[in-house]
């Protein structure tokens, strides 16, 4: 293995939680959040990442091996945070399932403007970052088949297929979020409205 190659496998690596390189990284992935939310990730630089997190490129590259390994590995453990918050949901009735998810998307932390900016420039990196791009299709599966198990839970679905419905309602709910960052007409709380309206005509309840 080259020196090259030792540092890459050194810097890839997962640091230990509570290490002194994990609060590091915590660090390193706050900067790059507040710089993409400040100037987008396009204009973004290692330096400007570097900056902000008070430690030289160089120094951040003993952890990343550039801007678009800090982005991918942040990205990657959003996901999960997300995922897992989604799925400890399905112990609830389907209709009180449907309130919490709507709850989560548009009423959550992560529900400001400025954070759905930050998703919509996540989405947008991984249409060309194939890393990026296996995570947000994982995320996206797995949204989709907890949505799935929602419809089958259903009374009566306006739709014959839980999975069609399923499609529907993941698509609905990012494009609603996406609505409301470009379309000043769009609040969060009239997209909470429509989203919990609709999945609950979708699955036959009386709302």
């Amino acid at each position: 293995m080259t020196k090259t190659q030792k540092k890459s496998a050194k810097s890839d690596a997962p640091a230990r939680p509570g290490s002194r390189g994990a609060n590091r990284r915590r660090v390193i992935f706050k900067a790059l959040h507040d710089c993409i939310i400040n100037k987008g990730y396009v204009k973004t630089t290692l330096a400007d990442v570097a900056e902000r997190a008070d430690m030289s490129a160089s120094h951040l590259l003993y952890y990343f091996n550039g801007k678009e390994a800090i982005l991918e590995q942040y990205f990657a453990n959003v996901a999960v945070r997300f995922l897992q918050r989604i799925e400890n949901f399905a112990g609830n009735p389907p209709q009180e399932q449907i309130e919490l998810l709507a709850d989560f998307w548009f009423r959550g932390e992560t529900s400001t403007k400025l954070e759905i900016g930050f998703m919509l420039e996540c989405f947008g990196a991984a249409v060309n970052d194939n890393i990026l791009r296996v995570t947000k299709t994982d995320f996206d599966g797995r949204c989709k088949a907890y949505l799935v198990d929602v419809f089958e839970a259903a009374p009566q679905l306006f739709l014959a297929d839980a999975s069609d419905s399923a499609e529907i309602a993941y698509s609905m709910m990012i494009g609603l979020r996406s609505a409301v960052y470009f379309d000043d007409d769009v609040t969060l709380e009239s997209a909470h409205r429509l989203f919990i309206d609709t999945l609950n005509k979708m699955c036959g309840f009386d709302t």
